[in-house]
């Protein structure tokens, strides 16, 4: 028997979820599991599913109250045979709900990837605590514990970790001339970064660490790749703190590889964060990493074995570290090695298993 699963998003942009979605998606074509993709025209997703010829199934999704798309996800979940849903984001856990309704054959699994509370979001309370979901799947230990301490039932709770693909940077050669291309000495040491611009991110921690350590080498140049909706204010923080030339905003970037592999140090300032997969890309990259210990962060990165862990929101202790290990490349070379090993427990292929273990559980 098939397993017939119906993956929904309903974001346009291209983030953590949605390329978690594609490496799963991806990989359970490779394997010939029955798998399709519905998400919002003209959308990142979509492009990804044509380029790969993954069954995509574009459908208009306006916001969590729209019970028509959700008549139209359980019409062709009936159509095509489809008797899983796995919901991606938190919109579609709602529109997932209201397919169950027209369709209440269908089982629901969704995906929680954000460590934020529900305590002061009651429809974010109703969405995961309604009995309609067969599980949630929690992409850390961090997030199933606050789940469950938000009062979801802990049977209707697992963890499976995101994964990557570990060997995607391990060859990759950056470009030639990648430092000349944004205007920086060949000679400089890059911290980068790898975010979009919103909140829990916390680009301000990470750019107040930036001036001082700046203040203390002038051989340190920093690189952030990312949009979002908090650009704007991003970019006068660090005019105000006139971090000029030597902190460079490159926007959003589809080849990360020439980015990654150009970094001497990796820095993530999030003080939320569900788990953090632009880490484990550094750490298979062979880039040493430096972390606040927020969410599921502390579950990736051993102090001082792998990476080094930071508190949140504590620009003096980031900036500490950051000139710590910028003038000390035994222990840069040391964590990352130990970090190209450690991150062999977060392959995509472990996380593929998991998910079809969990598909099977409820299809057979």
């Amino acid at each position: 028997m098939p397993l017939g699963v119906l993956h929904v998003d309903t974001e346009y942009g291209w983030r953590g979820g949605q390329q978690q979605l594609a490496y799963l998606s991806a990989a359970m074509d490779l394997r010939h599991y029955y798998n399709a993709v519905v998400c919002q025209p003209n959308s990142h997703m979509a492009s990804f599913c044509y380029k790969n010829q993954i069954n995509c199934y574009p459908i208009r999704m306006h916001g969590e109250l729209d019970f028509w798309a959700g008549f139209k996800i359980a019409r062709l979940a009936r159509k095509k045979r489809f008797g899983l849903l796995h919901l991606h984001s938190g919109h579609a856990v709602t529109l997932g709900i209201w397919a169950k309704l027209f369709n209440f054959n269908l089982q629901l699994i969704a995906t929680r990837r954000v460590d934020f509370i529900l305590q002061n979001r009651l429809f974010s309370r109703f969405k995961y605590i309604n009995p309609l979901l067969s599980k949630i799947v929690c992409v850390s230990e961090e997030i199933r514990r606050i789940m469950s301490f938000e009062g979801v039932d802990d049977h209707r709770l697992t963890t499976i970790y995101s994964g990557i693909d570990i060997l995607k940077y391990k060859k990759y050669e950056p470009e030639k001339d990648f430092k000349a291309s944004w205007g920086i000495a060949d000679s400089a040491f890059i911290v980068g970064t790898i975010a979009a611009m919103v909140g829990h991110k916390d680009y301000p921690t990470l750019l107040k660490a930036a001036r001082l350590v700046l203040d203390k080498s002038p051989h340190i140049v920093f690189l952030a790749v990312g949009d979002g909706p908090l650009e704007k204010e991003v970019r006068l923080l660090a005019d105000r703190l006139k971090l000029g030339h030597r902190f460079i905003f490159a926007g959003y970037q589809s080849n990360i590889g020439n980015f990654l592999k150009s970094f001497d140090l990796f820095v993530l300032s999030s003080n939320q964060e569900g788990l953090g997969t632009s880490i484990l890309d550094a750490q298979s990259a062979g880039i040493p990493v430096v972390a606040c210990a927020a969410g599921g962060i502390p579950e990736m990165i051993q102090d001082g074995i792998n990476g080094r862990l930071v508190p949140k929101e504590a620009p003096e202790k980031l900036a500490h570290t950051i000139l710590e290990l910028a003038n000390d490349t035994h222990q840069r070379q040391k964590m990352a090695h130990a970090a190209q090993k450690s991150v062999i427990n977060f392959s995509i292929d472990k996380t593929v298993d998991h998910y079809v273990k969990l598909y099977r559980s409820f299809l057979q």
